[in-house]
């Protein structure tokens, strides 16, 4: 009878293992095969998305080394029929070594002036790309990457743009752009039936799939409103974008409106942003997978159990002697599990013991006798509390021993030992107790961890935040300080001082702006200078503040702020306030009234421009008297010594001789003083100019000293004698000195009028010398110059250096005054 319902509930559990298994191995097939299509599909994806961005990358960098060729260059800035074959040449060269579709050059106005089509009947040249988001971005100094439907040539593309500079190197003078067809993309793809790769732009609009039904659908319902940006773009042509009908179910799923599944993964594409590649596969494909590995295995399945079925009941007989020798081995097998823990107990590297009801020890590790320093037998028996100190021994058995011993745990409890060498250590103790059949607590097992390092860690952790407060206690004092004083000096400071943040508006203005608009700090802050001051000096401040803004540095700037009295004239000190991450967050401004200084440098300029205009017209009228009084008497002179020399040539041959040494004397004077009279004032500066009068003063240099003297100079228009008489004696300072000090063989004068500025150059060869290092004396002539400039509104600039030449620069804006003064 027992072997009957042995034998029946066998077989009744190998029905119930059958279906179970059977059921399990559909769920395991199932859940594999999903497992690998998805393990596929993300393979798959992941090397579409590394071949579609590596095809999408592969002209980023030939195009920056086209935009790097100086005949592109030049045909954008100087385009000729010849710098235009150059560039043609170039595109050529670069379309038929790439094998792309078409190079093209796109000037600043974004019109396109060569290209590789330019046979084609969809050529490029004459049509006007200014609109492109690629040449948008590139003539901002931005290289671009783009994809988009040609606008010229219907065919679809990757175009990749480079900014071409000229001169300047962050000043675009166009744009070049290398367009590559997209077609071959999809033909490579070599995809299965139930496979769908679709490229889609940050919208949503497919461009690249193996479905060519799909090309510039919509992924997803959008509405009109970007359905019009996108038509405004004419990135995919005129459209419709037609939605595909794919709608998202669940995180990795979507469905077309037929219903059918698709198992979707997902990549970014490397260097165009927002640029997607999906992979579709058909869920169908993938549960297709799991019926034919089903079907093949059913029926070895089927006879495998059968064979079970028969075996089960045959070792259902040998089952009482199984069931000794299983006694036996779980026997053996205890036995190896209590040495199993005892090895364990005693090798771990860790405080374990074991105490009894009353506390005392039952059993140590080796690691407790050790860390204590105690031999086991002097331990076994003792109470626990034997070895606590006596701060710990109390607290164990009046709170910790009675708890535990009715909860039957207890967690982190903070203990004391004392070793055996009287060493104290601090323990974190946790432990459990071992129960009888009735439930009641025989014996515990415990586990201390040594935490004396860590007490000592945290004893030093306190001690450094008692530091660290006092530090930041000192730290708030000092700023309190600094505030006080900074409050102060911003309180008292004769000068006007204020804060703006990016958009100009004040952050905090001092007593002496707010005496001075009449208005507190808190009618101020938060405005702008429009709204508190005229609107022509708002204008000039705010473009003070927009330099300082765009360069980063700081600047000085003379400006007008009205008072009760008039307008004064400020120099206003402006920099920049920087944020902790290094950004631009606002501009500081520090104002001195500098009005009566003004009026005094006014004065002293009119009293140099007086003492100026006096020195030539003294000059004028002694060039005057030696021409006109000593000239005539020495020629005088001459023709009574000629006359002599007819008398005596033959009647006196050593009178006579005389007579023509006087002569030649006579006519050096004339021709010292006729020099003399030109240097004083030279009458061609008058009469013709400044041109012709600086011409024959570098030829008269050249002349007198040997020193080469070449004068350039481009169409100068007639100017005022003022300006003229400034920049002849600035030429004639500068050559001076070149003579006295610089040991030069070669200067050179340059004259011309630029952008309604008079440029005048004068640079020489010589020794140079260090500006810095010239006394009072020395640098008068300097001094000079520079007075003279600056008298007729103009500027000068004097660089120089050691061994490496001297360069004075003149520059002073002309108007159209002539005769007249500036």
């Amino acid at each position: 009878m027992k072997l009957r319902l042995i034998l029946f509930a066998l077989s009744l559990l190998t029905f119930l293992s059958t279906w179970i298994g059977g059921y399990l191995y559909y769920t395991s097939l199932t859940s594999s095969a999903v497992i690998e299509a998805e393990r596929q599909a993300v393979t798959r994806v992941e090397i579409i998305q590394k071949n579609l961005s590596a095809f999408l990358s592969e002209n980023i960098r030939p195009v920056r080394t086209l935009a790097g060729m100086d005949k592109l260059r030049a045909a954008l800035t100087r385009p000729t029929d010849e710098t235009l074959a150059g560039a043609n040449a170039i595109l050529d060269h670069f379309n038929a070594s790439l094998d792309v579709d078409v190079c093209y050059l796109i000037d600043r106005s974004g019109n396109t002036i060569a290209s590789s089509n330019r046979e084609a009947p969809d050529s490029f040249v004459g049509k006007n790309f200014g609109f492109r988001p690629y040449f948008k971005a590139s003539i901002q100094n931005q290289p671009y990457n783009y994809l988009a439907l040609g606008t010229a040539s219907g065919v679809r593309g990757a175009y990749y743009s480079h900014p071409i500079y000229g001169e300047a190197p962050d000043n675009p003078v166009g744009i070049v752009v290398i367009k590559a067809a997209i077609d071959q993309i999809e033909k490579q793809l070599d995809l299965t039936d139930d496979e769908i790769v679709l490229v889609t732009d940050p919208q949503g609009v497919i461009f690249i799939s193996n479905r060519r039904d799909w090309l510039y659908h919509l992924l997803w319902e959008l509405p009109p409103a970007q359905i019009a940006d996108i038509r405004t773009s004419q990135q995919f042509g005129d459209g419709p974008w037609l939605w595909t009908g794919l709608t998202v179910k669940g995180s990795r799923y979507m469905k077309n409106r037929q219903g059918e599944e698709y198992l979707v993964h997902q990549r970014d594409i490397r260097n165009f942003p927002g640029w997607s590649v999906l992979h579709l596969r058909s869920a169908k494909a993938i549960s297709a997978k799991v019926f034919a590995p089903l079907i093949r295995i059913t029926g070895p399945i089927v006879l495998t159990l059968c064979i079970l079925i028969g075996l089960t009941v045959f070792f259902l007989y040998r089952k009482a002697s199984q069931e000794i020798s299983q006694r036996r081995v779980a026997e053996e097998a205890l036995r190896t599990s209590e040495e199993r823990y005892r090895s364990l107990y005693h090798n771990t590297p860790a405080m374990l013991h074991s105490i009894d009801t009353e506390g005392r020890i039952l059993s140590v590790s080796d690691y407790w006798v050790e860390a204590l320093g105690y031999d086991r037998a002097e331990v076994i028996g003792r109470k626990l509390t034997d070895f606590y100190t006596a701060e710990s021994r109390r607290h164990a058995e009046t709170v910790v021993f009675p708890d535990f011993f009715k909860a039957g745990f207890c967690k982190d409890i903070p203990y004391q030992f004392v070793k055996k060498n009287g060493e104290i250590i601090d323990v974190l103790l946790s432990a459990i107790s071992d129960r009888d059949e009735q439930g009641r607590t025989i014996r515990s097992l415990a586990v201390s961890v040594d935490v004396t390092d860590r007490k000592r860690a945290e004893k030093a952790l306190k001690h450094a935040q008692k530091k660290l407060q006092q530090h930041s206690r000192n730290l708030e004092r000092l700023v309190k300080k600094r505030t006080g004083e900074i409050t102060s000096i911003l309180k008292y400071t004769p000068d006007v001082v204020y804060i703006k943040d990016k958009t100009g508006r004040y952050r905090l203005i001092n007593a002496r702006y707010e005496e001075l608009l009449g208005k507190t700090d808190s009618e101020v802050v938060g405005r702008t200078d429009y709204d508190i001051l005229p609107r022509g000096v708002a204008d000039e401040f705010r473009k003070s503040d927009r330099r300082v803004l765009e360069t980063g540095s700081p600047c000085q700037v003379a400006e007008q702020i009205p008072h009760q009295d008039g307008m004064h004239t400020y120099l206003s000190v402006k920099f920049p306030i920087f944020d902790e991450r290094g950004t631009i967050s606002g501009i500081c401004g520090i104002s001195t009234d500098i009005t009566e200084l003004k009026k005094a440098q006014d004065q002293l300029r009119r009293l140099s421009a007086g003492i100026m205009a006096s020195q030539e017209k003294e000059r004028s009228a002694i060039a005057r008297e030696l021409h006109d009084e000593l000239g005539q008497v020495l020629t005088a002179l001459r023709m009574e010594a000629v006359w002599m020399l007819d008398r005596l040539k033959n009647k006196d041959p050593k009178a006579a001789l005389r007579a023509l040494t006087m002569c030649e004397l006579i006519d050096k004077n004339i021709e010292d003083i006729r020099g003399m009279a030109i240097r004083l004032r030279p009458g061609v500066l008058d009469d013709l100019g400044l041109v012709d009068a600086l011409e024959w003063f570098t030829g008269d240099f050249e002349k007198r000293t040997g020193i080469t003297c070449v004068f350039e100079h481009g169409p100068v228009p007639e100017i005022s004698n003022t300006v003229a008489t400034a920049a002849y004696r600035i030429t004639q300072e500068a050559l001076t000195n070149v003579t006295r000090h610089a040991d030069a063989t070669r200067v050179t004068v340059n004259l011309e009028l630029t952008d309604g500025e008079l440029e005048l150059t004068a640079e020489d060869n010589g020794r140079g010398f260090a500006p810095e290092t010239l006394d009072d004396a020395e640098g008068l002539g300097l001094a000079g110059m520079r007075e003279r400039a600056s008298l007729v509104g103009g500027r000068l600039t004097v660089t120089s250096r050691p061994s490496g030449g001297t360069r004075v620069h003149f520059t002073v804006p002309i108007r159209n005054t002539v005769n007249g003064g500036a």
